[in-house]
């Protein structure tokens, strides 16, 4: 069918545009969840109700933290033709991976930075060759300065390659700021 790839900075507008483009499209709606709740942290946990109050309710829901047996390149792999997938968002679904090694490893295993790009590689080659309409939401993290940890260097680099590769192959993308997106294939502002 057709990837679209949606990416902009934090709070610019990005996952709002995408549940548009979803609802324009009409039909089911897979949306996937990538962010890992955490009840210690409030703020956190409004942001994230924030996100799901705003989504129509009849579009199915997977939480891919909630359920680390659901892999995301699965996802992809076994949409239909008839779906659109939204998933929000491939930097909130990278830093829960490297979470997840941190936790049952130890930092070099979070900031292996092969490893990261392999899983992340089989996700983007599961977007490239799904049958579903996706959109896929991700992360301008490289416009600020350079993080000062390798965890924040590695997740930003990994990242942002992951991202080049989606953009330049996807059948549209989108670079959304101050909740205005720009058709980057055209350098045209969408309405």
């Amino acid at each position: 069918m057709s990837l679209i790839f949606v990416t902009g900075p934090v709070r610019s507008g990005k996952s709002r545009f995408a549940e548009r483009l979803a609802i324009d499209a009409g039909g089911d709606v897979l949306y996937v969840a990538t962010a890992r709740a955490d009840p210690n942290d409030a703020e956190w946990s409004a942001r994230i109700a924030h996100h799901a109050a705003r989504r129509p309710r009849d579009w199915r829901i997977i939480e891919t933290a909630a359920s680390p047996s659901i892999e995301l390149a699965e996802l992809f792999g076994t949409a239909t033709t008839t779906q659109t997938l939204v998933v929000d968002s491939l930097g909130t679904w990278l830093a829960d991976r490297m979470s997840t090694r941190f936790e049952r490893g130890s930092e070099r295993e979070a900031t292996d930075e092969d490893a990261l790009d392999a899983e992340i590689d089989a996700v983007v080659a599961a977007a490239l060759a799904t049958r579903a309409r996706a959109i896929v939401v991700g992360e301008e993290v490289g416009w600020g300065l350079v993080p000062p940890y390798r965890s924040g260097r590695v997740f930003r680099d990994v990242l942002g390659r992951a991202q080049q590769r989606l953009a330049t192959r996807a059948d549209a993308a989108y670079l959304v700021v101050a909740g205005r997106a720009l058709d980057l294939s055209v350098g045209r502002i969408v309405e």
